[in-house]
């Protein structure tokens, strides 16, 4: 290109002014520094793009030697989920039917209630004025089963003994042990009383 600027230069005289010298002068410098820096870019990048960095983060725990657990946040056995007072496989307690603890007095309740509903006076044994007081033990589980049942004293009447038996039988399942109880067994103690007290008053 700058070898035909010349050549036009040389054959046409008008060209030949010095106005008309100068700008080709600048032209053929122009061009000259631009084929200059484009192959000095070629050999030597000057903007190139800045190289991408990866940076990684570790996040470290603090140490935890030395600490109590419940110094540690979130150790808590609230926050497992567990209640505070959980029962032993093993825990058990024993008590009256007729029992006054707050703990145990509305359960006992409800369970005196299902077993009066299906205890009776035999027939039997009131024809033959048979009278006495039977002692029953009888063990419950938290989901309200009975795994045990015996008497403890009997009556002396084997009619009676087996009608007691037959009414806490009857009234098995029991409700299961509300929040109070914290024992996973409860041994209750229960007395019948067979008496014909207004019979003989006549």
């Amino acid at each position: 290109m700058a070898l035909g600027i010349i050549t036009r230069f040389h054959n046409n005289p008008s060209l030949r002014s010095p106005a008309t010298i100068m700008k080709v002068s600048l032209a053929i410098s122009l061009l000259f520094h631009i084929v200059l820096l484009m192959s000095f870019q070629k050999a030597f990048p000057l903007w190139s793009n800045p190289e991408l960095r990866t940076y990684s983060v570790e996040i470290i725990r603090p140490p935890t030697e030395g600490l109590d657990k419940e110094d540690i946040p979130g150790s808590g056995i609230d926050n497992l989920g567990q209640r505070e007072e959980t029962p032993l496989e093993d825990s058990q307690d024993t008590i009256s039917l007729d029992t006054k603890d707050e703990r145990y007095i509305l359960y006992t309740g409800v369970i005196k209630k299902e077993i009066m509903r299906n205890w009776a006076y035999p027939d039997e044994a009131k024809l033959s004025l048979m009278e006495g007081e039977v002692m029953a033990l009888f063990s419950l589980m938290r989901n309200g089963s009975m795994p045990q049942i015996k008497i403890e004293s009997g009556s002396g009447h084997d009619i009676l003994d087996k009608e007691v038996l037959r009414a806490i039988n009857a009234s098995v399942p029991f409700p299961s042990f509300p929040e109070s109880i914290k024992v996973n067994r409860l041994n209750i103690k229960a007395k019948f009383d067979y008496r014909l007290s207004s019979a003989k008053g006549e």
